[in-house]
C-alpha cells in the first residue's frame, strides 16, 4: 500500500499549512488514518487521527484546537490543516494508515502498517 503525503514547507509563526495524504489505489481502506511527526534526533510523535468513516478524531494535547484531520472521501485523501503553527511545530511529518482493527486508539506507531515518505514543515519564528 503506498501513501502519498505532501504539503509541507517554510511558513511564519502564526501560519496555515495544509498537509494531504494520498492513497492512490481506489480501493484502499483502512481502519484509520493518523499523522505523526519527528524533529530530527527525536522519536515519532502522534499528532491526529481519523476513522476511516470520518467518525472519531483524536488530537494530541499540543495540536488540540490548532489542527484539524479530515478526509475526502471520493478522492480518498485524509488532510491535515495546521494552523497558529508554532516553531515547536516544525518536524518532518509522516502520514500512517492501519488496515487492522485496534483496541488501543491508533495513538502508537505500532498500530500502522503503511507510512507515507514524510513531508518536511519549517515554522521560522
Amino acid at each position: 500500500v503506498q501513501l502519498q503525503a505532501s504539503g509541507g514547507g517554510l511558513v511564519q509563526a502564526g501560519g496555515s499549512l495544509k498537509l494531504s495524504c494520498v492513497a492512490p489505489d481506489p480501493t484502499f481502506s483502512a481502519h484509520a488514518v493518523g499523522w505523526f511527526r519527528q524533529e530530527r534526533g527525536k522519536e515519532r510523535d502522534f499528532v491526529a487521527r481519523t476513522r476511516w468513516d470520518g467518525r472519531g478524531v483524536y488530537y494530541a494535547s499540543s495540536v488540540k484546537g490548532r489542527f484539524t484531520i479530515s478526509r475526502d472521501y471520493p478522492r480518498n485523501v485524509v488532510y491535515l490543516q495546521m494552523t497558529s503553527l508554532k516553531p515547536e511545530d516544525a518536524a518532518v511529518y509522516f502520514c500512517a494508515a492501519a488496515p487492522k482493527y485496534s483496541a488501543g486508539g491508533y495513538k502508537r506507531q505500532e498500530e500502522y502498517d503503511f507510512w507515507g515518505q514524510g513531508t518536511q514543515v519549517t515554522v521560522s519564528s
